[in-house]
């Protein structure tokens, strides 16, 4: 075992907060007697470019002379208490019933955060697949890039299909693995 290997721990916490254009953000748990410094190269490496506030987390931290850091990240949770939002395409779907519905690959189109939604196309598929910033906040992201890969749930809303949770890309082909 190296030395870096020995003062790595896994630390579950949640997201304090993350500002993608500042670079990185805080975790608090209760395995640390200090908040968690979170890079964002560290949550690109996980396969996502943003996280919401107040998302459980899951990391390997190491203790630094400036800090404790996350060099890891191993899982992103949804906020605590979220209901996926589907307003009037359908009725609220639980997380059980969410998870039953397979993931599909895709790719952001466009999302912008100010208008709250976006699009993206599912590999295979002509059809766009919308994207509401509730959606994304409760899957645990804060923003989604133009040309991301990401895995996505979906349901056949009035107005065409529509997720109902959004997946890194990375995380759901190690789900798949």
């Amino acid at each position: 075992m190296t030395e870096d290997e020995e003062v790595m721990q896994l630390v579950h916490g949640r997201v304090k907060w993350f500002d993608p254009s500042k670079g990185f953000g805080f975790i608090v748990s209760e395995h640390t007697d200090s908040d968690i410094l979170l890079h964002a190269n560290v949550l690109r490496n996980f396969g996502q470019g943003s996280v919401a506030d107040g998302a459980g987390i899951v990391v390997r931290v190491q203790r630094t002379q400036r800090g404790v850091q996350a060099v890891e990240v191993v899982r992103i949770d949804p906020p605590e208490g979220a209901v996926f939002p589907l307003g009037e395409e359908a009725s609220e779907l639980v997380g059980e019933d969410i998870l039953t519905l397979a993931l599909e690959p895709a790719r952001v189109k466009w999302f912008d955060k100010g208008k709250g939604f976006g699009f993206a196309n599912v590999f295979g598929r002509p059809e766009d697949v919308f994207i509401h910033a509730e959606v994304l906040r409760v899957s645990g992201f804060a923003d989604l890039t133009a040309g991301e890969a990401v895995a996505l749930r979906i349901i056949e809303g009035r107005r065409g299909r529509m997720a109902v949770q959004v997946v890194s890309w990375e995380a759901a082909a190690r789900d798949v693995s």
